[in-house]
């Protein structure tokens, strides 16, 4: 029997649905698995099952490689959390600032490639706030790999993009 409050699927499911239901948006089955791992109880295995069934039953979704809670898991979740012990609630809910934060840095922080068809490649660029877009650029690069470098750049550091051409448009307002 395992050590930990996670003793059975019914337990897995409730902290499965405990997760998601504060998590700041989808998230990868290796990201829930670890977000789980704040019980003993917890194995790949039993997670893998009661996540599959969880989507089969309508209390999560999956799209591409990432899971998001229903109406319907939320409703339970708020019902049954307090069955959850408040150790493993608190330490649930510590393990989700870190990716709660990356999760909102990831949705205000996007690049787009756009194969053109004649070896050219759109990029598109998006930076936002909590409340508008502070940013939305739009680049044509000559080729795939020049498109994906300027992301990466973009991706690694938004803000300084965005300065700069703060800077530049600040710049040529004062020399005219």
């Amino acid at each position: 029997m395992p050590i930990g409050f996670i003793q059975d699927e019914l337990d897995l499911k409730l902290l499965v649905l405990y997760i998601m239901d504060r998590a700041a948006g989808p998230i990868t089955f290796l990201q829930l698995f670890e977000l789980a791992l704040c019980d003993a109880g917890v194995d790949y295995f039993s997670l893998t099952q009661a996540v599959d069934h969880m989507v089969a039953t309508g209390q999560l979704t999956k799209e591409e490689d990432r899971y998001a809670i229903t109406d319907k898991g939320r409703r339970n979740s708020q019902i049954c959390q307090n069955s959850l012990p408040r150790s493993v609630r608190r330490h649930c809910d510590d393990n989700l600032v870190k990716v709660n934060e990356a999760l909102r840095r990831e949705a205000q922080v996007r690049s787009q490639m756009m194969d053109n068809g004649d070896g050219t490649v759109t990029l598109c660029l998006t930076l936002e706030d909590e409340k508008a877009p502070l940013l939305h650029l739009t680049l044509l690069a000559s080729q795939p790999e020049q498109a994906q470098r300027w992301a990466q750049v973009f991706q690694a550091d938004p803000s300084a993009l965005y300065l700069n051409i703060i800077q530049l448009l600040d710049h040529k307002e004062e020399s005219t």
